[in-house]
């Protein structure tokens, strides 16, 4: 049987930004956590005092992995080789077979937020600062915090032939809402701001009624900010209340892993088992309706240029050429390029 090969998108996999390589409840106090992203093998550590570190798993004195034995000791991870031990800015505090360190070398590490049950990193190729923030589900949209939420439901997908910007682009494609989730009605847009690191897209959408309806007479959307390419959230109104976090991360060149997260929101006064497990049900079905989008974007190829519909051109051109800016060669896809020369 000959397998098909699929085409590697003409995007970078190493693109700037935060990108989501755990769940902090994953990586307990004295938890070495074994993880491949970006192409590099990698570690997250958490120390006694509950700070986590995720760095580079190969050990700079003679290249043990660290997540084969490597252990945490109190502040510091320590190899299994030769008992070298490396701190949470991967510089060497201890040899134990000599009176000082080596403080000459040391082990790559990588900015790390915890967030909304999360584990995030900064990659930048150029070793560059992080230069925005990691959006927050409840922060962002300033109104309610988890305590009204039950906990994060998940969907974790591993080595998925796929670009962190296919999943990004579906939030401007709104013809597909009909085909792939079967609503009953064209979603509109009423924002698309693609300017800063951030972007923010909303739009009116009904999961419910018939054909016949009309857009204005539906009273129910979604509220997204895009925190680079790596992370969106959502925030729905008007239908049972429900956020989601999609958070897309590269392993290799051809590959990335997808998770998705669905927080429902609690009803007032109701803190009965109907209740809740009425909720885990709507989260389990909003968690169904985007393993249909995975479907799809993991056996897609990448168009480029696109043959669009004259409604699409506007969202696909503006997400294509904001998302340059997370591309170490400034390149983001045709589209972009006729939307910069337009």
């Amino acid at each position: 049987m000959i397998l098909g090969v699929m085409a590697k998108p003409p995007l970078s996999m190493k693109p700037t930004g935060w990108f989501q390589v755990a769940w902090s409840d994953e990586v307990a106090v004295g938890d070495v956590h074994r993880m491949k992203y970006f192409d590099r093998e990698m570690i997250a550590w958490r120390a006694q005092s509950g700070q986590l570190t995720v760095m580079d798993a190969y050990c700079e004195h003679l290249g043990a992995h660290l997540g084969f034995g490597g252990h945490v000791v109190g502040e510091v991870i320590q190899c299994p080789f030769h008992g070298w031990q490396w701190n949470h800015e991967g510089r060497n505090v201890c040899i134990p077979y000599q009176d000082r360190p080596n403080r000459g070398r040391r082990m790559r590490t990588y900015p790390v937020v915890e967030r909304n049950a999360s584990v995030y990193i900064w990659h930048d190729a150029e070793g560059r600062a992080p230069h925005f923030d990691v959006p927050d589900i409840f922060a962002d949209f300033g109104d309610k915090t988890a305590a009204d939420y039950y906990p994060q439901q998940r969907l974790f997908r591993e080595q998925l032939e796929l670009h962190p910007q296919y999943v990004l682009e579906n939030g401007v494609d709104f013809a597909h809402f009909k085909f792939v989730h079967q609503t009953p009605i064209v979603p509109v847009f009423t924002r698309h701001d693609f300017g800063e690191p951030w972007s923010y897209v909303d739009f009116t959408i009904t999961f419910e009624g018939d054909d016949a309806q009309k857009i204005e007479d539906v009273n129910s959307g979604v509220e997204a900010i895009n925190g680079g390419l790596g992370i969106a959230v959502t925030k729905s109104w008007g239908m049972i209340d429900n956020r989601t976090i999609s958070a897309v991360t590269p392993v290799d060149d051809r590959t990335s892993d997808v998770r998705f997260m669905v927080y429902i929101g609690r009803t007032p006064g109701r803190d009965d088992q109907k209740t809740a497990d009425r909720a885990r049900l709507f989260g389990d079905e909003v968690i169904r309706q985007f393993t249909q989008d995975i479907h799809i974007w993991s056996h897609q190829r990448y168009s480029d240029p696109p043959a669009l519909a004259t409604a699409e051109y506007e969202g696909f051109t503006a997400i294509r050429k904001w998302a340059m800016q997370f591309y170490p060669d400034g390149l983001g896809g045709s589209a972009a390029d006729l939307a910069t020369r337009g």
